[in-house]
């Protein structure tokens, strides 16, 4: 007869109120009954209290669910079944809502972890700055790097290490900056960047730096290693003809007991000989002497006196230089200029010398291809202009790159292993740089870049 429990209920308490204020109505004003009327009385109270408190059981549920969300107390259960159908609906509600935060918390915690372990375990410091003043994260990378405790204080921390803390406040705003401090009287660089972040009304600075004093002096060894590996590679070829030849002419001018032959005993074969030592020996001198003047030349570049060159003059400059040799070796040279006003602030010279030595190696590179084809070309990458210089030919081997820059390193026979190097050092001397990018039997590419 009616939809739910709780309906009844309510009318059944409504219609027990009536008959008993109906009564009350009856008898009211009788002596003889007055004790029934403060009975009936009382049971309206009764009657009156226990509907309020019925009908406000939703809001107290509702209150209590409330309260346990404010609470973050995801132990309150909602269970009670004895006030029908339509409060069992709401409770369902009310527990899955909180089943579903109870999930929430839990995934949201266990991401918390992880990031806690990454945070913890990355090699890059990382400090969190709250409102300028309170620091609420600083990883064990941050405490090692800089050999200050965890402090939570940034006032504090300043007081460890004023220079860290004067430089990382300058670029609070955001931005880069390399920051050179002594730790434990040992001074050591790290690039430092910081990003502001708005959370919740706060502001927060995130710090990240990376020690790269360390990282540096690791290149830097590789490359000494990489060069001494290859100074000894050439001093040993052209030393130990030498020393063998020298050898050779003492055997053919002493006896077998170490005793000077006389003039007699010199014959014309033996002359021969030792002519034939004497100019394998000049010939590996010349060598050493070529070598010794390749390494003077590429420590003794001359600073570059800047000016502006139009590209168009500088590529059409170096094709009528290498004309004759891309002639003689059937290798086309194709030049594409996106604007034929565009300028670069650079030593026209200098310049001029890496695209001729870049144009020599791509001819030996097309030597075994077919339709031959060089590319001079510019391009744009935000404020950076890049000269770049294309070949088809087979491209340099994958464990090759890393080494073609490297002094007297060559993937050519014959080569002297120096142009790349000078080249590379003239790029550094304009404060450019010069990369290259190559693919096997899809050519190589090499990139100035000029800012």
């Amino acid at each position: 007869m009616f939809k739910n429990r709780f309906t009844t209920f309510i009318i059944l308490r409504v219609v027990f109120l009536q008959v008993t204020m109906i009564g009350l109505a009856i008898i009211f004003g009788k002596p003889e009954l007055f004790f029934n009327q403060i009975i009936l009385t009382v049971l309206i109270v009764v009657q009156l209290f226990n509907l309020i408190s019925f009908v406000t059981k939703t809001n107290k549920e509702l209150s209590k669910f409330l309260s346990a969300i404010h609470h973050a107390d995801f132990t309150v259960n909602f269970t009670n079944k004895n006030l029908g159908r339509s409060f069992s609906e709401l409770n369902k509600a009310f527990s899955d809502i909180i089943k579903s935060y109870t999930q929430v918390k839990i995934e949201k915690e266990a991401q918390f972890q992880f990031l806690e372990v990454i945070v913890k375990n990355i090699d890059i410091g990382l400090i969190s700055i709250k409102n300028g003043t309170e620091i609420v994260l600083m990883n064990d990378a941050a405490e090692n790097l800089l050999k200050v405790p965890n402090l939570k204080n940034w006032s504090h921390f300043k007081n460890k290490s004023p220079q860290f803390g004067k430089d990382v406040e300058a670029i609070f705003s955001g931005g880069n900056k390399l920051v050179e401090i002594a730790v434990n009287e040992k001074i050591k660089q790290f690039a430092v960047n910081v990003a502001p972040l708005n959370l919740l009304g706060d502001v927060y600075e995130l710090i990240t730096f990376k020690d790269i004093k360390t990282e540096l002096e690791r290149k830097e060894l590789e490359a000494w290693n990489k060069l001494i590996r290859i100074l000894t590679h050439e001093i040993m070829n052209s030393l130990t003809p030498v020393s063998s030849l020298t050898e050779t002419m003492l055997m053919l001018l002493e006896n077998k007991d170490g005793i000077q032959k006389s003039p007699e005993e010199v014959n014309s074969e033996i002359i021969e000989d030792l002519r034939f030592s004497l100019k394998t020996i000049q010939k590996r001198s010349d060598g050493m002497l070529d070598f010794v003047e390749d390494y003077r030349k590429l420590t003794k570049i001359p600073a570059p006196i800047k000016e502006e060159v139009l590209v168009k003059n500088l590529f059409e400059s170096v094709g009528r230089l290498m004309k004759a040799e891309l002639k003689n070796n059937e290798v086309s040279l194709e030049i594409k200029l996106i604007d034929p006003l565009e300028t670069i602030s650079a030593d026209f010279k200098l310049i001029e010398q890496i695209l001729i030595n870049l144009i020599t190696n791509g001819i030996h590179a097309v030597e075994k291809v077919n339709n031959p084809k060089i590319k001079l070309s510019i391009l744009k990458a935000g404020e950076s202009t890049i000269l770049e210089v294309a070949d088809n030919g087979e491209g340099i081997d994958k464990d090759k790159l890393d080494k073609i820059f490297v002094p007297f390193y060559s993937t050519k026979k014959g080569g002297s292993g120096i142009g790349l190097s000078l080249s590379k050092n003239i790029m550094n001397l304009h404060g450019g740089t010069l990369e290259v990018y190559s693919e096997k039997r899809k050519g190589s590419r090499f990139s100035l870049g000029f800012t």
